[in-house]
């Protein structure tokens, strides 16, 4: 077993069954929700080890669904309690696959809105009963879920909760395939511009993933990128009235996760939807 001193507050007591056991252990920086550390093996191998404040197996579910559907992940070593094991990953940047591996994980479809299982999006659980139609399960299990936690404040939550009542639905198509996507794929979450971490999968309108990839002014994806993915699937041309929309779930999850600094964003979007 690792000493307390070198492992820096990493707990074994729940390590995957048949996994040899750490020899050395450093702390890695990143990660609002789980804490991870660069761990060697008594085999040798590098690892990572994610300490979660929920059960890991949902998430290697989630690395399963990428990888079945050729996205680029860590391997999963295995998942004990709150502790996942990946495959250390390093290399050069791969914008360009990478744009075309995602455009092809959004390619993987099914008929329903939804996931086998709920998960988690970072402390809060992501719901994915299924529905039939997109305006149906964004509105019950993407917005909805927020508007009871007492960090939104009452004034936003009504105006979030009228739009609910119909103004969403008027602008969400009521049946676009419904992809296999990421949940949460932006910046923080790809390691060396090729490899995909922290995976919050449904099947979703893959406008939702879109959303969220351009939302982030400080940490825009590359060119490469986008070039790659709109190589092989081109983001509709009518796209842009619906970012606001789709981006409510993760300002509201922004909202809920670090507070009222996060409110200004939120009511902007709103108001430019005249909500």
């Amino acid at each position: 077993m690792v000493s307390t001193e070198r492992s820096r507050d990493l707990e074994l007591r729940e390590w995957p069954v048949g996994l040899p056991t750490v020899v050395s252990v450093a702390p890695l920086t990143g990660g609002w929700i789980g804490r991870t550390w660069r761990a060697t093996l008594t085999d040798g191998r590098q690892v990572v080890v994610k300490q979660c404040p929920y059960p890991a197996e949902v998430e290697a579910d989630g690395f399963a669904a990428l990888a079945a559907a050729g996205v680029p992940v860590p391997d999963v070593l295995g998942a004990e309690g709150g502790t996942l094991v990946m495959q250390f990953v390093r290399g050069d940047p791969d914008w360009s696959a990478l744009g075309t591996a995602i455009a092809g994980l959004h390619r993987h479809t099914d008929h329903r809105f939804g996931w086998h299982r709920d998960n988690r999006s970072g402390r809060f659980v992501q719901h994915n009963s299924w529905a039939e139609d997109w305006p149906t399960f964004f509105v019950e299990n993407r917005v909805r879920p927020h508007l009871t936690d007492p960090t939104v404040p009452e004034s936003l939550r009504v105006r979030i909760e009228r739009a609910c009542e119909g103004p969403i639905q008027a602008m969400l198509p009521e049946h676009p395939l419904a992809s296999l996507t990421h949940g949460d794929l932006w910046w923080g979450n790809i390691v060396n511009g090729r490899w995909v971490i922290d995976p919050e999968v449904s099947f979703a309108d893959r406008e939702l993933d879109l959303a969220h990839m351009l939302m982030s002014t400080d940490h825009p994806l590359p060119v490469e990128f986008w070039d790659a993915y709109q190589s092989e699937w081109p983001i509709p041309s009518d796209f842009e009235p619906r970012r606001r929309v789709l981006g409510l779930h993760h300002r509201l999850l922004q909202v809920r996760h670090f507070g009222a600094s996060q409110l200004v964003t939120l009511d902007g979007d709103l108001t430019a939807l005249g909500w």
